[in-house]
């Protein structure tokens, strides 16, 4: 799981900020999310998804899509929004993608030795923000 950080400008870089622990592919997202003590100021905003839906962090207020209620359509705002937020969104599966680069990220990590694994994680993301700094004036793919 990936924390990013954002600046005010949109333009600006999408960075990795902080790791939780890595987990086996079964572990469902909301869970690790639950167990990790994420280090986010007071009256900071967290981007999620759907399916994260009872998570809640205090003092932090949560952008999270509206979901379309049964036979309904949402109104006119409620799309424009969850259009504002899949931008966002779309922007970090661009960085996760970025950080899957690293083949050794995607492909089956068969080294057993403790903390290899999420030394492995970190210094993809490292080499992702060293690849951000290093070419700032093109726009994050």
């Amino acid at each position: 799981m990936l924390l990013f950080y954002r600046s005010s400008n949109p333009m600006q870089e999408v960075r990795n900020t902080s790791l939780s622990d890595t987990y086996g592919g079964r572990v469902h997202d909301k869970r690790i999310a639950e167990a990790t003590p994420y280090p986010l100021p007071a009256r900071s905003r967290l981007l999620q998804d759907l399916g994260f839906l009872a998570f809640t962090l205090p003092q932090v207020e949560i952008l999270m899509p509206t979901k379309k209620p049964r036979g309904e359509e949402l109104t006119r705002e409620q799309h424009m929004a969850n259009q504002v937020l899949h931008q966002r969104r779309l922007r970090i599966e661009h960085v996760n993608s970025s950080v899957k680069r690293c083949r050794i990220v995607k492909d089956r990590i068969r080294l057993w030795k403790e903390g290899v694994r999420d030394l492995v994680m970190e210094l993809c993301c490292a080499l992702h923000n060293f690849r951000v700094r290093l070419t700032p004036w093109q726009p994050m793919v």
